[in-house]
């Protein structure tokens, strides 16, 4: 066994290292897999996989659900669908103190659910929120760190990027994590909100009311935005409802998406050729992660290590909870200082055969379900932790005159919250598990 694991540590350390040396994360991992695997078996085996395994991964049909949501949310951010999401969000409860924030948190739920990218909702309602933050003397710290908490609901809201890829690494189906992930994204919504009103009432100077709007302008915004509430409720509405697979809402989104931008002529040629192009990076991005994984993860499976791990855990009978616990600190840990999509493809080989070998009274489909929203939860805590929170880096990168050290303050409150929202989805597992059950029931 101490081979097996010696193998399986020098190839961690030399991809952290290789991280740490700012390597493309997707390279690190196919170079180090690659090296690994030729060590185990040689050289013509080496090459006889990877000839094979990039096509028979990216010609599988469901990694098209990936650039299609991506697409939607990039149609949307460019159609001027999220500003009309914040001027409904604003007429509604913008006359508060506090309104403004809770305004952003809920354009950006409702934005998530047209967009499975958490950094693509943060930079849209950065550049669309951010300056009427400002403009009603919103405290600098608290307005970025808004922000970027609320730009996490854009993948803790389905669909979403992060748990098609979970599903498909896992061999779970996309549509029953969408099931399970809503109730917990609609509490992270939730809990943000209350974040709000606590910091309102606590800092009444921080978080002023903006001015009220006539009735005939709240009108306009509502009207504004029942296109894009009609496209959520198509595509969420639609996978929940079994009408459609993940792959055609996805589908469906874009078409209906690019249709009420060039409708309402927002969407310009140059708009639309820059939402292609970021797709395109984008896609390309995560499939080069996607490749390397698949690599990285080949050479794990010859070396046994983490069905060895899981089957030493097993034996020292540790308290499933406890052991989960510890998966999730680590994730919390590992977010905070890499990539969260190749944190999640570098470690689910090692941690999901650990997990799904305990007992916590739950079917091993549903385990594999409901571990799978838990990585979710800390993947959005990852986003916006110090000392490298992603969301933070982007709203930072807007709003240059706002310390780097001040975003964090302003983000610290809503990821209280979040630890609170982590105990409640490990304590109950019916809050993930609920809906997909009574909708499968």
């Amino acid at each position: 066994m101490s081979e097996e694991f010696l193998q399986a540590g020098t190839a961690f350390a030399g991809l952290l290292a290789l991280i740490a040396l700012r390597a493309p994360v997707g390279l690190a991992m196919l170079l180090v897999g690659a090296l690994g695997y030729q060590h185990i078996l040689g050289w013509e085996a080496l090459g006889n996989y990877l000839k094979a395994t990039p096509y028979h991964l990216f010609a599988n049909y469901t990694f098209s659900v990936i650039p299609l949501f991506i697409l939607m949310g990039a149609v949307a951010e460019r159609g001027g669908l999220a500003r009309d999401l914040f001027t409904a969000a604003q007429a509604l409860v913008g006359g508060r103190r506090g309104g403004l924030a809770i305004g952003v948190i809920g354009a950006c739920a409702a934005f998530g659910a047209v967009c499975g990218s958490s950094v693509a909702t943060t930079a849209t309602f950065g550049r669309a929120a951010l300056p009427e933050l400002r403009r009603f003397r919103y405290d600098p710290g608290l307005a970025t760190g808004t922000v970027a908490v609320g730009g996490t609901l854009g993948i803790l809201i389905p669909p979403s990027v992060i748990l098609v890829v979970y599903a498909i690494s896992t061999e779970q189906n996309i549509a029953s994590l969408f099931m399970a992930a809503l109730v917990p994204g609609l509490l992270a919504m939730l809990l943000y909100m209350l974040a709000v009103v606590i910091l309102a009432r606590l800092r009444p100077g921080a978080m002023p009311p903006a001015p009220a709007l006539s009735s005939a302008e709240k009108r306009a915004a509502f009207r504004a935005v029942i296109p894009v509430l009609l496209i959520a409720v198509a595509v969420v509405g639609g996978i929940y409802g079994g009408v459609f697979t993940p792959t055609e809402s996805a589908a469906i989104g874009v078409v209906a998406t690019l249709a009420v931008a060039l409708a309402r002529r927002s969407l310009s040629r140059s708009g639309l050729v820059e939402a292609l192009r970021g797709t395109a990076e984008t896609t390309a991005m995560i499939f080069a992660i996607l490749l390397g994984a698949e690599v990285f993860n080949a050479f794990l499976a010859l070396t046994q290590a983490p069905d060895l791990l899981a089957l030493w855990i097993t034996e020292r009978a540790l308290p499933p909870h406890g052991v989960l616990a510890l998966l999730l600190l680590a994730y919390i840990v590992l977010g905070a200082v890499m990539d969260e999509l190749a944190m999640i493809l570098l470690t689910l080989p090692v941690f999901f055969p650990v997990v799904t070998a305990l007992d916590f009274g739950l079917p091993p489909d549903e385990v594999a379900i409901w571990f799978g929203i838990l990585v979710l939860v800390v993947v959005g805590i990852g986003l916006t932790a110090p000392p490298i929170g992603l969301n933070v880096f982007v709203v930072s990168a807007l709003a240059r005159d706002v310390p780097m050290s001040r975003i964090y303050r302003g983000v610290m409150p809503y990821l209280a919250m979040d630890l609170v929202r982590l105990v409640l989805c490990v304590a109950f597992p019916g809050l993930s598990l609920g809906l997909l059950r009574w909708l499968s029931g």
